[in-house]
């Protein structure tokens, strides 16, 4: 009818509130979707159902959102384990979790390892709880950060093998060219119970600790 206005409703238009948690989350989402390439701002931004510049309030760079994430990640590694356990045990249990947590976000491997800790507290507590399990274990300051390192590396690859496919090392009509490999991959253990990724974690994790063991700790 002429002259008849529609009612406004009261109040302003809803917003979706942004906090560091929420902006982590969509991240991740979009990483898992898209991969590490399709992870921009403006990606983002449409997983939040935001405008960029209303993301910008909030985060001021992808790097920051990075650091957020590798917060998020870290913290979900166990390193109550170094408290709780002797040393050989905790190491066992810290790497297990560790890649647990990123077998499950393969993507992001290739930018976490290569990110700044400055910044990013939570993943500092982890590497603290870490290091002071070592130094109450008796190791030397100057040999922790190497081995951590030395584990790091075999963790992340070992996070990409738990997700390989599990015919990875099948030679198939190449296998009379290749019968001593092909032997050994049918011998492999886990291989019929398609756990062989797991065994071969455990068994290069045993290699680490024990060569670790080996070596005085004063060296």
């Amino acid at each position: 009818m002429a002259g008849v206005r529609t009612r406004r409703s009261a109040g302003r238009p809803s917003q979706r509130v942004l906090t560091q948690e929420n902006i982590t989350a969509a991240a991740l989402e979009v990483i898992t979707s898209r991969g590490y390439e399709g992870f921009t701002m403006s990606s983002l931004a449409a997983r939040l159902q935001v405008a960029p510049s209303a993301l910008y309030n909030h985060a001021s760079s992808k790097a920051e959102v990075l650091r957020w994430i590798q917060d998020h990640l870290m913290a979900e590694v166990d390193t109550a384990c170094f408290a709780e356990l002797d040393w050989p045990d905790a190491v066992r249990t810290w790497a297990r979790s560790y890649r647990e947590v990123f077998a499950r976000h393969t993507p992001l491997i290739a930018v976490i390892a290569v990110l700044q800790v400055s910044g990013a507290p939570r993943t500092l507590a982890m590497y603290e709880a870490v290091t002071e399990g070592f130094l109450r274990a008796g190791w030397n300051q100057a040999r922790i950060i190497p081995a951590i390192v030395a584990l790091e590396s075999f963790i992340f690859g070992s996070a990409f093998d738990a997700v390989a496919p599990t015919d990875i090392f099948d030679t198939g009509s190449l296998a009379s060219e290749s019968p001593l490999f092909t032997a050994a991959v049918a011998a492999a253990p886990g291989r019929e119970s398609g756990k062989a990724a797991e065994q071969a974690f455990e068994t290069g994790l045993d290699a680490l600790i024990h060569g670790f063991a080996g070596t005085p700790s004063g060296n």
